[in-house]
């Protein structure tokens, strides 16, 4: 003969379904707390929209930002990053630094010469990413702080030789991983273009 079940205290099942429910709560505190600062600080999702970066990257990316490097040391020649356009900061940008401060930048026929203390004889950017070139004529003396960024696909973007120099201030950080589309999962997207 089986033993008969007894009937449970409706006060304990009252106790279990409080705790499970103190327990998600406190998960979610604790999930918030370890997230929120490393979204906002450290790493943050953005989607590509717009075909200035083309073919290094591609309208419906999904990338994760990196915001720290930044913080320690300053882009070089040939970085992606992101940054807040400077007409209206609500708004986000990639493109690649082609100058930095106090550089002064000529763009002849294509050809983006870069002259500085370093370089008083200037040297020729290299451009192995760049598919569609733009052949305009252009000119340019950076300040500190100031830095000259282009889109990889030159007649489609929108960048400093239209809207001026970038503070440093608007960069936000450089992508670290492309997450989407699946086929083109990597670390460190538009770098090894550049180190071609």
């Amino acid at each position: 003969m089986e033993p008969a079940l007894e009937p449970r205290d409706p006060e304990e099942l009252e106790v279990k379904k409080n705790s499970s429910f103190l327990e998600i709560v406190k998960f979610a505190v604790i999930a918030i707390i370890i997230v929120a600062p490393i979204r906002m600080f450290i790493a943050k999702p953005f989607i590509v929209s717009g075909q200035s970066m083309d073919p290094t990257f591609q309208n419906g990316e999904y990338l994760i930002v990196d915001q720290l490097t930044y913080r320690f040391e300053d882009p070089s020649y040939g970085d992606v990053i992101i940054f807040k356009y400077p007409r209206d900061t609500s708004k986000y940008f990639i493109k690649r630094v082609i100058g930095q401060p106090k550089d002064t930048i000529e763009i002849k026929n294509g050809t983006i010469t870069i002259y500085n203390e370093k370089s008083p004889e200037g040297f020729a950017l290299p451009d192995e990413y760049v598919k569609y070139k733009s052949f305009d004529n252009f000119s340019i003396v950076l300040k500190d702080h100031e830095y000259f960024v282009m889109g990889d696909n030159r007649p489609e973007s929108s960048d400093s030789r239209f809207w001026g120099p970038l503070k440093d201030s608007l960069i936000v950080g450089r992508p670290f991983i492309r997450l989407f589309p699946f086929s083109k999962i990597d670390l460190f997207p538009g770098y090894e273009e550049n180190s071609s």
